[in-house]
């Protein structure tokens, strides 16, 4: 099976954990210090703090801002824990529909703020497989309003948004270090800003709001979590992020070849990366046409048979049973032809050119097949 995504471990990676877990101190220790600054020096950021997991770190993001009892607009073409941390940090979410890459669309986004500001907390962005939301004008936004800004650049480290680093114009930015993202500490994450204050805040939280005084002495001052990023996970980070730019290069090869072939074809569009960007490349999205909606769980198992390791990215937060319950129902129209349309196909470091013809031949053949049957 060929996966959507997947993380690339070598010998060096190897040795790095290996070593790391002969120190002295396998948490707590200096490889969090080393690795903060390796992703501040790589994103172009003054500060960052590592957690255990992209989801603790949006918690504290939220939790940084103070958005409880507030709204925090945010986009339904997300994993669920973009929404869900906002709402453990107290606040109300409320989805803005997507255009047609699957970012966030700036300009509902001000028709939002125009009809109502007051009680919004934070605007969260996601950069969708890992092609950046227009930066510009909605920093522009932010600042009208007076609204934080945090950027889920989750799949997006290595992005670039009009030659500055995704992740590193927003108020917070987030990222995470899951086995398939750009790089993996296992499980992991981080936030990242230029705002000293927050980061402190989120470091405090990160360790059960506790700090230590002198010698034994501490002193807990807020009511925080354990979500601490172990020394071993950061040796691995530090050796990945030695090699990003190289993993993102093959990411980008293997793009740009199903660009090519995949040119003006009868069954899907492709998303378009506009020349003042550069992806991660950390999803492949092709976006079926309309006629092949009806048919997309069979073109789904069909390319699983084949061994191509397909997913979809995502089914809308607001349907979720438990959003449901929350919201009642709520329908966004490009959200929902999004979630109808997507599927990921496998796009990373660890193919080859031959695993992508491979891909592509066998797209063509089932879409062919089932377009016969197809009814719209």
């Amino acid at each position: 099976m060929i996966a959507y995504s997947h993380q690339n471990i070598d010998k060096c990676d190897i040795d790095a954990v290996i070593n790391a877990l002969k120190d002295e101190i396998l948490t707590g220790g200096k490889k969090i210090e080393e690795f903060e600054q390796a992703l501040c020096e790589y994103v172009g950021v003054k500060y960052a703090c590592v957690l255990n997991s992209a989801t603790s770190a949006l918690h504290l993001a939220y939790l940084s801002l103070n958005v409880k009892e507030k709204i925090v607009l945010t986009t339904p073409i997300t994993f669920a824990a973009t929404a869900n941390a906002a709402l453990m940090a107290g606040a109300k979410v409320e989805f803005i529909d997507v255009k047609s890459d699957g970012n966030i669309d700036e300009k509902k986004l001000e028709q939002r703020l125009k009809q109502d500001s007051k009680n919004i907390g934070a605007i969260c962005v996601v950069d969708y497989a890992g092609n950046s939301v227009e930066m510009d004008e909605i920093l522009s936004l932010c600042k009208k309003y007076n609204i934080a800004l945090i950027d889920d650049a989750s799949h997006a480290l290595g992005s670039i948004y009009k030659n500055k680093k995704v992740g590193s114009m927003a108020d917070l930015g987030i990222f995470s270090f899951h086995p398939v993202k750009p790089i993996t500490t296992f499980e992991g994450g981080a936030v990242v800003s230029n705002d000293k204050e927050l980061i402190e805040k989120i470091k405090l939280l990160r360790s059960h709001g506790i700090y230590k005084k002198r010698l034994w002495d501490s002193d807990m001052i807020d009511l925080g979590y354990n979500y601490r990023l172990s020394d071993v996970a950061c040796a691995l980070g530090i050796n990945q992020l030695k090699k990003l730019d190289q993993m993102l290069e093959k990411r980008e090869e293997i793009a740009k070849f199903y660009d090519k072939e995949f040119e003006k074809n009868p069954y899907f569009s492709t998303i378009k990366i506009k020349n003042y960007k550069k992806s991660s490349r950390h999803l492949y999205p092709i976006l079926l046409y309309p006629e092949f909606y009806c048919q997309k769980e069979i073109i789904f198992e069909k390319l699983i048979n084949a061994g191509i390791g397909v997913q979809v990215h995502y089914k809308p937060t607001y349907e979720f049973s438990f959003y449901k319950n929350l919201y009642g129902n709520v329908f966004l129209e490009n959200a929902d032809n999004f979630y109808k349309a997507e599927l990921s196909i496998p796009c990373h470091q660890e193919m080859t050119l031959e695993n992508a013809r491979f891909i592509k031949d066998k797209v063509f053949e089932i879409l062919k097949q089932n377009k016969k049957g197809c009814k719209i």
